[in-house]
């Protein structure tokens, strides 16, 4: 278990709600109730249970409207992260250091947020690229929080926007490569599946794109108020 990413200090606390996507009203352990920004616009099924131990992290930027970040929560004695813009930072480097066996032999430089698609209006979250003579590699990144039974799922909503990044990954085969890779954003999942009951059209999409050739990368990772390790690549299941 390797650590990749920690966290500044971080604040202890309990939900007392969210509301307003974007909003999550904390106890603090020293009695303070405080508004911290919840950096997740999804509807957080099973990771928003109120009464809940938190984790926020504070900045002393004097521009913030708020000045708590909701990072985390503890579900069954496990953390989840909830902070949706920490898996990329996370697999930014990973890449940069060559950390992920599956892919660190096929490129040598890292793009991030590279326009691609037929009309230039999509961003891929990684393109990586090597010598002239290997085909490009584009890399999504989508953040899971969603289990049932040690089973990560994805996505926890209806995503037309996940959708649309499967089949721009599937129309860029075969002049590159195209890999989805599914942050698991807790240690408690050993495997995972396409949420069917959420978005079955989402589940349709990703099976199709299996077979066209889009490589989908699990990856598990634990969280702790420390940081985060990686644990290794989950099991496939139901593809």
């Amino acid at each position: 278990m390797k650590q990749i990413y920690q966290y500044p200090p971080l604040i202890s606390g309990k939900l007392i709600k969210r509301y307003k996507r974007f909003l999550a009203d904390i106890e603090l352990e020293t009695g303070e109730i405080i508004t911290a920004h919840c950096p997740n616009t999804g509807p957080m099924i099973g990771v928003s249970d109120v009464g809940s131990l938190v984790q926020v992290s504070k900045s002393d930027n004097p521009k913030r409207k708020l000045a708590y970040t909701w990072e985390m929560i503890q579900i069954d004695n496990s953390w989840v992260g909830v902070n949706t813009s920490i898996p990329n930072k996370v697999i930014n480097i990973a890449l940069e250091k060559k950390l992920l066996p599956q892919l660190a032999s096929e490129y040598t430089q890292v793009r991030k947020e590279v326009p691609y698609g037929k009309d230039k209006k999509s961003r891929i979250d990684f393109l990586l690229t090597g010598e002239d003579s290997q085909v490009p590699i584009y890399l999504e990144v989508k953040s899971v929080t969603l289990a049932q039974d040690n089973i990560a799922l994805f996505p926890d909503t209806v995503t037309t926007r996940g959708q649309k990044h499967l089949r721009e990954l599937m129309a860029l085969l075969p002049d590159a490569k195209s890999v989805m890779l599914y942050f698991i954003n807790r240690g408690d999942c050993h495997s995972f599946a396409p949420a069917d009951n959420y978005d079955p059209t989402y589940g349709q999409l990703l099976r199709q794109a299996v077979v066209k050739g889009v490589k989908v990368l699990p990856l598990k990772f634990e969280i702790t108020p420390q940081g985060i390790s990686y644990l290794g690549e989950a099991d496939l299941l139901e593809i």
